[in-house]
Formats: structure tokens, C-alpha cells, sequence
């Protein structure tokens, strides 16, 4: 089962995008200098053309040509700061998005301004798409590498699971809240969100934490993993259990049984919201509603102890029954 789910890549999809983007540019370059309003005037022919050559441009560089220029150039990553991995097409394809439909409201006003009401709306979604650009940027800021503080740890000797740990972002912030404790940081490190799928990454950002030897690297499958029952005072996932699809179920039970009696369990999702809706729009609307991760865990057999918002993302503290 693990297997056949490492080799799924459910974030696999970056060509599509490269193909959009591109074909959008050509097209503002191309195809809408063609026009009559456009080419009488000189701003706007220029306009185009310089918009067009952004978008292919950037769509080329955020959905591979980033990855290939360190090698050609020689140049590498710095060693001494964090790298969360999350590539350049996750964090600026919304702003891509954003240029393009602004693009497109100003040629439909121009071709066609009784449809006023229409450019106006894709003014709006390009707005939108600038907001969510933001919030995806904001995710590998460093001053994200935080936790919310709840009530999770039930001694400063615990051993903790970071479930799906990808880069090290949550197990650092985990890490530095132990004094004496230990992390497994537990993935599969198969993203395809993440650079090389986040292995190489965490490896030195817990060298730049000084955290290297407090963490214990494990992979795995977080719908069986291979963990004895009981094995865990605590447990945190950040970012995760929402990408599990059908398996979401799974996975909470999975945790569950490698908690001790007692133990509890930190997870932080993605849900129906604003923040969401600027980054996914109508796509959002599909996320797991908070109602629905509670029943969930209910049926996992977890009980809820508190919950909240952060780094716009939902939180909930669970508990495993000590009886």
C-alpha cells in the first residue's frame, strides 16, 4: 500500500500550468497586437508585447528553467540559511495567473466595452489572485516556522512524531519547544510541491537549527506505518493530512494507534475560508470543512480538545482516550 501511494504524485500537474502560461503569453503577444484598437495605438501594442514576454517568461522560470539555472550557472544553495523548498511555481504561479486575467480585462473592455460588467469581475479575480499569491509566499517565510501553543507535550521527555514532516519547517519549530525530548520526522518524501520532495532540505535545516541530533529520520507511509502500538507521548502535522485524499480516514486511525493512551495530537489544515478562497477560489470551496475534520477524528476514535486558526490555517488539538 505504501508503495503504491509513493507513487502517486498528486501535486505532478506543474506542466499544465507551463502550457497555460505560456500559451496565454504567446497569445497576448501575438494575437492581441493584431487588433485594430490595439495596434493604433502604441502603448498598448508595446504593452502587450512587454505583459506577453513577462508571462512566458516567468511562467518558463517558475515551472523549471529556477531548477536548471543553479546547475548551468554553478551556483548553489546557501547551506546556512533554511530552504523550505517550495518551489517557485507554487509561489508566484498565482501572481502569473494575476497579470494574465488583468491582461485579459483590459482587451475585453477594449474590444468589447459593453461587456463592462465582465472586465470588471476579471479585475476583481485578478486582485484576488494577487491576495493568494501573498498567503502562498507567506508559508515559507521563516516567521512561520512557529506552532500555536496548546497543551500538547506532557513532559519535556517526550518523543514525538512529526507526520509528514516534508522540509523540516514543523519538526524545527517542534524540536525547539523539547529540551530533552526527541522528534521522528516522518515522511515520504515524494512532494511534488517541495525541491526533491523535502530529504535533502530538512537534512540542513536542522544542521542550520542545530537540531541535527535530536531528530530522528524515518520514512514512510503515514496510512501504515510501521511504528509499534503505543509508541508516541505526542504527535503534530502541519499541511498534510489535508493532501491525503480518501486516505485522510486512514491516516487518523493510523495515528491514533501509534499514541500512547493520553496522548495527543496537533494537526493543522487547510479549510473553507477567505485566506483559502484567495488562494484556491471555487477549488476551496471542496477542502474539508472543520465540521467534517471533527467527525473524523471522532470516528478515528480521537476526542477534541481545542482548536483555532494560525498562519491561516485551522488547528485542532486531539487526545487519545486513556481508557
Amino acid at each position: 500500500m505504501a508503495a503504491e501511494h509513493a507513487n502517486r504524485n498528486p501535486h505532478g500537474h506543474m506542466w499544465l500550468m507551463a502550457v497555460v502560461g505560456v500559451a496565454a503569453g504567446l497569445a497576448l503577444m501575438v494575437f492581441a497586437p493584431r487588433l485594430a484598437v490595439v495596434s493604433n495605438s502604441l502603448l498598448l501594442f508595446a504593452g502587450f508585447h512587454i505583459v506577453g514576454g513577462v508571462v512566458v517568461l516567468s511562467t518558463l522560470f517558475v515551472s523549471g528553467l529556477s531548477n536548471r539555472l543553479p546547475r548551468l550557472t554553478g551556483a548553489a544553495r546557501s547551506a546556512r540559511a533554511y530552504d523550505f523548498g517550495w518551489g517557485p511555481g507554487w509561489m508566484n504561479g498565482l501572481a502569473i495567473a494575476a497579470l494574465i486575467t488583468l491582461a485579459a480585462a483590459v482587451l475585453l473592455q477594449l474590444t468589447r466595452p459593453g461587456t463592462w460588467p465582465l472586465a470588471f469581475a476579471l479585475v476583481g479575480l485578478s486582485a484576488l489572485l494577487l491576495v493568494g499569491n501573498a498567503v502562498m509566499r507567506g508559508f515559507r517565510r521563516t516567521d512561520h516556522v512557529v506552532l500555536p501553543m496548546v497543551d500538547l507535550l506532557s513532559s519535556d521527555h517526550d518523543l514525538v512524531l512529526d507526520a509528514g514532516c516534508g522540509s523540516g519547517r514543523t519538526t524545527i519549530a517542534l524540536a525547539r519547544t523539547l529540551k530533552s525530548g526527541r522528534v521522528v520526522a516522518f515522511d515520504r518524501f515524494d512532494a511534488g510541491y517541495i525541491d526533491g520532495g523535502g530529504r535533502a532540505l530538512l537534512d540542513n535545516n536542522l544542521k542550520v537549527a542545530d537540531l541535527t541530533g535530536r531528530v530522528d529520520i524515518v520514512s514512510g507511509d503515514l496510512t501504515a506505518m510501521a511504528f509499534a502500538d503505543n509508541h508516541f507521548d505526542a504527535a503534530v502535522s502541519t499541511h498534510v493530512y489535508d493532501h491525503l485524499g480518501s486516505g485522510k480516514a486512514g491516516a487518523l486511525s493510523e495515528t491514533l494507534r501509534v499514541l500512547r493512551p493520553g496522548g495527543r495530537f496537533l494537526m493543522a489544515v487547510w479549510v473553507p475560508g477567505l485566506a483559502m478562497f484567495a488562494v484556491g477560489n471555487v477549488l476551496s470551496l471542496f477542502l474539508t470543512s472543520k465540521a467534517r475534520w471533527r467527525a473524523l477524528a471522532a470516528n478515528a476514535g480521537f476526542q477534541v480538545i481545542d482548536e483555532g486558526m494560525f498562519n491561516h490555517t485551522w488547528f485542532v488539538l486531539l487526545e487519545k482516550p486513556r481508557a
